[in-house]
């Protein structure tokens, strides 16, 4: 819902942030269009999808590429970051601790390295983003998710990447960010 949260701010639109604690899904799941969560309701039409959500969201704020190809390179980047994200947290679900341990130990010597190190490269081939060269949504999403990834792997996923540590660096700096990252509610992700 973060990254939702960051385009949102960056409109700046009023919104309503609903949150719910884990023991209350089970009721709230029945309420959802395809039981998931997050939604967003404009104009009385509620919609889901958390990406698809980003990516209108996106092109709202003018922060969508000018073509189809600079598109395609903001949606390889963030569906590539959302099956990092997967990865991070299939884990975290096991209730075998003992396997939830050893997969967490695969990930983190594994995956993390090699997905952060390819974004870091990224980021440093775009001029210090994501895609095309210029701040993009996918920017926003990535940023937004960092500390979902945190929480998931137990430390800052950007310590060792001066390329996305500055990357967040900028996106957390623009005003309208900033003043959201302020006053959200403290949360562990």
């Amino acid at each position: 819902g973060e990254p939702i949260r960051y385009l949102l701010s960056y409109l700046n639109r009023d919104f309503e942030d609903i949150r719910f604690e884990p023991e209350e899904w089970p009721s709230i799941k029945p309420t959802m269009p395809f039981g998931k969560a997050p939604i967003l309701e404009i104009e009385g039409k509620v919609v889901h999808q958390s990406t698809a959500i980003c990516r209108y969201l996106g092109a709202e704020a003018g922060l969508a590429g000018k073509n189809n190809w600079e598109n395609l390179q903001i949606d390889m980047a963030v569906d590539t970051f959302h099956d990092f994200r997967q990865a991070c947290a299939n884990f975290q679900y096991l209730e075998d601790e003992t396997l939830k341990a050893k997969k967490k130990a695969q990930v983190l010597k594994d995956v993390v390295p090699e997905f952060l190190q390819k974004f870091d490269n990224l980021v440093k081939e775009n001029g210090g983003y994501l895609a095309n060269g210029k701040l993009s949504w996918g920017d926003l999403y990535v940023v937004g998710i960092s500390t979902y990834i945190q929480f998931m792997i137990g430390y800052d996923p950007f310590e060792k990447y001066s390329n996305l540590s500055q990357l967040r660096d900028k996106v957390e700096a623009l005003p309208q960010i900033k003043a959201w990252n302020a006053k959200r509610p403290k949360t562990e992700w």
